[in-house]
């Protein structure tokens, strides 16, 4: 089925952007406060919900929390928060999440940095970018974070349960 909207140019052209980097890195986003490497030990990932919403909830929860999103489906949720941040969620057969992905512009209310998310940082690549996923085997999902090379990057922060 495809669906008909209307977005603004900048909405449009961050939609665009988030599309073609995904395409290549999957990503997400999730909290918690705790203080650790961040290398794939048995531990969850420090960052392991999003504005309080967790991998598990149903459809309906996540509505509740985040309010009404900006296209929704059984699929997937797309919410708007600001020009500089936007977020994914996506849904299993059941209607439970089972991926968040948060993406985030320079100017973002909270702008999340390696560290915050992995308790450690991450050497950027030769161009600036970078990227870094962990696995959580006992917590059952693993998170990404992502950074585009520029004076305004974009910063993807995945988490998804592991099938």
């Amino acid at each position: 089925m495809i669906r008909v909207f209307r977005i603004s140019t900048s909405t449009a052209l961050l939609l665009l952007t988030v599309f073609v980097f995904q395409a290549g890195i999957p990503v997400g986003v999730a909290q918690t406060q705790k203080t650790r490497a961040g290398s794939g030990d048995d531990d969850g990932p420090l960052f392991h919900e999003y504005r309080a919403v967790k991998i598990g909830m149903t459809s309906e929860e996540v509505r509740k929390k985040l309010s009404n999103p900006n296209d929704k489906s059984d699929e997937q949720d797309f919410f708007i928060f600001s020009d500089n941040e936007s977020a994914q969620v996506f849904y299993d057969k059941s209607k439970k999440v089972f991926a968040i992905s948060v993406n985030f512009l320079n100017g973002a209310r909270e702008l999340p940095t390696a560290k915050g998310v992995f308790g450690s940082e991450i050497a950027p690549k030769p161009d600036g970018s970078m990227y870094k996923m962990v696995r959580y085997p006992k917590a059952g999902c693993w998170v990404s974070f992502s950074r585009t090379a520029g004076d305004s990057p974009l910063t993807t922060v995945t988490l998804q349960k592991i099938e």
